[in-house]
């Protein structure tokens, strides 16, 4: 069965996390390359002369990026938690295993 009680919508946690950890290591650098090349084509020639800001990503002070930490821990655990829990409700696993392999990816992170 592989889960399916949640309508596997427990790895939607997984791509906020990602996206959380994206903010922390892009705060207050250069934007890509790409990206640069991307909003030129989007925005026309000239975008960054008008907007210099936007060379860069938005900049968080340590005081918020420490808290994006701490959210990005307890949603990695989250979507551990919200995974398993599915995998119990739907029958692939027994509460034995349940417990077994919680404990094993909690200790992962």
């Amino acid at each position: 069965m592989s889960g399916g009680h949640f309508d596997y919508k427990q790895h939607h946690i997984n791509e906020i996390a990602d996206s959380v950890e994206q903010i922390i290591l892009n705060n207050g650098k250069p934007i890509s390359d790409e990206l640069w090349k991307e909003n030129e084509r989007q925005f026309g020639i000239g975008w960054y002369e008008k907007y210099p800001e936007e060379l860069y990503h938005h900049k968080y002070s340590d005081e918020v990026i420490e808290k994006f930490k701490e959210g990005l821990t307890i949603l990695r655990q989250a979507a551990i938690y919200a995974q398993r829990i599915d995998w119990l409700l739907s029958g692939d696993d027994g509460e034995e295993s349940f417990l077994r392999r919680l404990k094993k990816e909690l200790e992962k992170k």
